[in-house]
């Protein structure tokens, strides 16, 4: 690995920091963003701490130029010939139900969950294509597969980020580049807990269902899921489900396609999300 290049977003925290570091321990180089620059100085001292290779930059995914300017810089300071973009930078919303979600933050939301995946394929995919080669993995959910209540917003932007995806593997099946969907089921990582909450939402009630939520849903960690991406980039797999909770709700809903979400327990949904 040690001419491949790791694009990874939101490599400050959870699963995009285990990822720079599992990456960089086996000789890649890591090109790690995100917008929270101690997040980042994180993750660098970590890498240097096991010698890897790293640079950070401070990237907000919702700026169209900021990303345009980062493929630009990328491109002329470290020339990657073989690159594995790792789109998974995201944010949390605790809104209620639709209705009561404020449009400004559903925008806000789609803006950094599925805008900033399109815009970032959108400035690295040329280069790719002049090479023949490479991966674009964007991390969407299992809620990509399923809906579930009081997480329009959020599961509106996952299930784009899969479908964006499948539009991809079907363009790109003739070419060396891979694309990878990946849906992780509960990952202990701070997106829960840092979720903007929309004007209007009882603070309090939402606080006391995000600790049950990370209590009983969140079962897996970052660095578990790092290590299943990491093998299923290295495997060329088109979909990567993280977790058994995954992987049991994504039979569900094949399974029972019509009805699935008479099927799936209350607490598997309250107010929290699962990725």
């Amino acid at each position: 690995m040690n001419d491949t290049h790791y694009i990874i977003t939101g490599a400050g925290s959870g699963i995009g920091q285990a990822l720079a570091i599992l990456a960089a321990s086996k000789r890649a180089k890591v090109i790690a963003s995100d917008i929270d620059e101690k997040g980042l100085e994180e993750t660098r001292q970590k890498v240097m701490a096991q010698n890897g290779w790293i640079n950070t930059h401070r990237l907000d995914v919702s700026d169209p130029q900021a990303i345009i300017d980062f493929a630009a810089m990328v491109k002329k300071n470290y020339n990657p010939q073989q690159i594995v973009l790792v789109n998974n930078a995201g944010v949390a919303l605790n809104s209620g139900t639709f209705v009561e979600t404020p449009m400004q933050d559903f925008e806000w939301l789609m803006n950094i969950n599925l805008y900033g995946v399109i815009r970032m394929t959108k400035a690295f995919l040329p280069l790719m294509l002049e090479q023949n080669n490479g991966n674009i993995v964007n991390v969407s959910s299992i809620f990509g597969i399923m809906g579930v209540r009081y997480q329009s917003a959020y599961c509106t932007a996952k299930f784009g980020v899969k479908g964006f995806s499948d539009v991809l593997k079907f363009e790109l099946i003739d070419t060396n580049i891979k694309v990878s969907s990946v849906h992780p089921g509960g990952i202990k990582t701070n997106i829960a807990s840092n979720a903007r909450v929309s004007e209007g939402q009882n603070a309090k009630q939402v606080a006391a269902d995000l600790e049950k939520f990370e209590r009983e849903a969140l079962i897996n960690t970052p660095e578990y899921a790092a290590e299943v991406i990491l093998k299923g980039i290295q495997k060329g797999k088109s979909r990567i489900l993280i977790g058994r909770d995954a992987k049991i709700l994504d039979i569900l809903v094949r399974t029972f396609p019509d009805n699935y979400f008479r099927k799936i327990p209350k607490s598997m949904t309250e107010r929290a999300k699962v990725d």
